[in-house]
């Protein structure tokens, strides 16, 4: 099976933001997606260019144009999340994100009206009816299939700084479950999900692809949900290992730490390097810890079993690729992730909020409908 890889500009970006429909009065996942959609559509479209469906009828899916800079991606996010809260809020319904809602039952919730989504009901059951997640997605542009499969391998060892940073779904269906990241560990539960398989090229991506189709495993590529995986179709390396973030600032900050090291993987490749493979059993850990302890995770750095404290990694990390976003003109976006390091991730901030009210959770759904209109908080949780 071939299958062609559309080239993209070097470095361009483009972000999906997966957003929650909530009752104001009950603070639950609440159905909407389907009239906000149907209103915000233009008259000589199917669909809204930047606002979609997503699984549940709770979601609406926001998505940005190609853009150049983060700085121009939050922009177009931006433009498009106004459109949506006007529309949810002339229905009584508030919009904020998170990898999880505090309090949902996800058995309580409609699958949107699209055959896509009801052939995935009847085929995956339960793991896909429990799919009540909500994340962040960053394409960045890469300019050759041979340069794809390397650069998806390489990145595989920043998925704890990833995810530790963007951990926000500490409770599941109203309790705690002491994780950072629940979203990334349900998400698992899909055959195709998880950690990326480490292949040796664009024609090991083929034959994967083509032993997964001729058996009926899947349809297309948009059915291998890797946590970081190629897109053919956008020629982009996507990363989706990020849990839902409540702000714009922090989707500026991932995106700045996706463009900055996707650039410098392709610049050394350039240069005739050869891109880091790291230990399929390193990256497992790894991730596991980042799951479980969020920002308070200590990583393994190498296959000697040496560990970092991911805060630091995330320091160092900021340092080096410095100079690449003076180049990227995303300094500010990438300084973003030292900020985030100060005030604390979401899981920490909506864990803060939990305790000042008795562990009552409608406070934390408060906190992060208010989080999406004022941005990232400017004092520690």
């Amino acid at each position: 099976m071939q299958i062609p890889f559309t080239s993209s500009e070097r470095a361009s970006l483009g972000v999906e933001w997966e957003l929650q429909l909530i009752d104001r009065e009950t603070r639950q996942l609440t159905s909407g997606a389907t009239e906000i959609l149907a209103e915000l559509k233009p008259d000589d479209a199917d669909e809204h260019p930047k606002a979609k469906h997503e699984l549940l009828q709770s979601t609406i899916e926001i998505i940005t144009g190609i853009c150049g800079t983060v700085a121009e991606a939050k922009a177009d996010l931006a433009g498009t999340l106004a459109e949506v809260v006007a529309a949810a809020d002339r229905r009584g319904l508030g919009v904020m994100c998170a990898g999880t809602h505090p309090i949902t039952d996800w058995q309580t919730q409609q699958i949107s009206p699209k055959e896509r989504y009801e052939q995935l009901i009847e085929k995956m059951q339960w793991l896909a009816r429990r799919l009540q997640i909500f994340g962040v997605h960053v394409h960045v542009g890469v300019r050759s299939p041979d340069k794809i499969i390397p650069i998806v391998n390489a990145l595989t060892q920043y998925v704890p700084h990833f995810l530790a940073l963007s951990a926000s779904s500490p409770y599941w269906v109203g309790a705690d479950t002491g994780l950072a990241s629940a979203r990334s560990k349900v998400f698992e539960g899909m055959p195709t999900a998880g950690l990326p398989y480490q292949l040796s090229g664009w024609d090991g991506f083929e034959r994967y692809m083509e032993t997964l189709i001729s058996t009926h495993a899947i349809e297309s590529v948009r059915e291998v949900w890797w946590d970081i995986r190629p897109h053919p179709d956008f020629g982009t390396v996507e990363l989706r290992i990020c849990d839902g973030l409540p702000t714009l600032d922090e989707i500026g900050a991932v995106a700045a730490l996706s463009q900055c090291l996707v650039e410098q993987f392709d610049r050394e490749i350039d240069r005739g390097y050869t891109l880091p493979v790291p230990a399929s059993w390193v990256l497992r850990e790894n991730k596991w810890r980042a799951a479980r302890y969020g920002l308070d995770a200590e990583i393994i750095v190498d296959d000697r079993g040496t560990v970092q404290p991911v805060r630091e990694a995330l320091r160092d990390l900021v340092d080096q690729l410095t100079p690449t976003a003076k180049k990227l003109d995303c300094l500010d976006e990438l300084h973003d992730v030292l900020r985030i390091l100060e005030v604390g991730g979401s899981y920490q901030r909506q864990r803060a909020v939990a305790a000042a009210h008795d562990g009552r959770l409608e406070p934390v759904v408060d906190s992060l409908l208010a989080e999406l209109v004022d941005g990232l908080p400017t004092a520690p949780a």
